[in-house]
């Protein structure tokens, strides 16, 4: 099964991780993406087959394809004109837009993979069929869980979070401080999923997020974290660092959860069933 991958991100946030992933892991896969972008530097130094993103790159690598994916809405766009069987992955949480063009663009995909339910209801709300819709988490790699009790409290540095009484180290080297982090707060106003609560759950960090989105589905309140819905992280984030054994608990539920429902390995293997879903095989 020859799968192009196209990913046209500046950045390198969580959709271009899981696109990079997904690529690697999978045999006779292409990657397009911006030359220069961070995308395409850790693709290329991971040996991934990755080429520089433009509209001749596409249309000709989209003629050798069996099937494209589209990993962000500009790769989408650029999708909906080519005749291949197109799959199209939604992670964003706000609305989908309903203008004629984007109905248009819409209809085309052969089928839609949703970060979460809640992207899913978002998808059929804008009248997208439901059996062109199918629920792939994110996937996030599952490190070596390191218990600590530091009563280090983490939260990421594009979305602070300030809690009396508690310092909350800012972090823009996630992976890298979970190691030593006893509580990960995530504060978010809107979420499709919420990765970087997966990465604290694979590391055995318990979670005090934000009740939005689909921070629900990744988080479950009482098990592997705490969501908050009054804006009071204080209260759980004190908890957690008052009640070890609560923490341990939570760390290990939240491991668990992880290695079932979001790792990387279960990611490519529901994309991969999609995939043959679309082309009968």
């Amino acid at each position: 099964m020859r799968t192009l991958h196209v990913d046209t991100g500046r950045e390198m946030r969580g959709g271009q991780w899981q696109a990079l992933y997904l690529v690697e892991r999978l045999t006779d896969a292409t990657l397009l993406a911006r030359a220069g972008s961070p995308l395409f530097e850790e693709a290329a130094r991971r040996k991934v087959d990755v080429r520089e993103l433009s509209l001749r790159a596409f249309v000709a690598a989209a003629k050798q394809a069996d099937l494209v994916h589209a990993h962000d809405a500009r790769a989408h766009t650029m999708a909906a004109v080519v005749g291949a069987p197109l799959v199209v992955s939604r992670r964003v949480a706000f609305p989908v837009k309903r203008g004629f063009l984007s109905r248009q663009k819409y209809a085309r995909a052969s089928l839609f993979l949703a970060v979460s339910k809640f992207v899913a209801a978002q998808l059929i709300e804008a009248g997208v069929p439901e059996s062109k819709i199918r629920v792939v988490y994110d996937g996030v790699p599952l490190p070596e869980m390191v218990s600590s009790h530091s009563g280090r409290v983490i939260a990421l540095a594009s979305k602070p979070v300030e809690i009396p009484g508690i310092s909350v180290d800012l972090t823009s080297n996630l992976w890298g401080d979970l190691a030593t982090a006893s509580v990960f707060v995530y504060k978010s106003d809107a979420e499709g999923l919420g990765s970087a609560a997966l990465a604290a759950m694979a590391a055995g960090v318990p979670v005090v997020a934000s009740h939005v989105g689909g921070l629900p589905e990744a988080v479950e309140h009482g098990k592997t974290g705490f969501l908050v819905d009054d804006g009071d992280f204080a209260t759980p984030v004190r908890r957690l660092l008052d009640d070890s054994a609560l923490a341990r608990e939570m760390s290990r539920a939240g491991r668990e959860r992880a290695e079932k429902e979001f790792s990387v390995n279960v990611m490519v293997e529901r994309t991969q069933q999609a995939y043959r879903e679309v082309l009968g095989c």
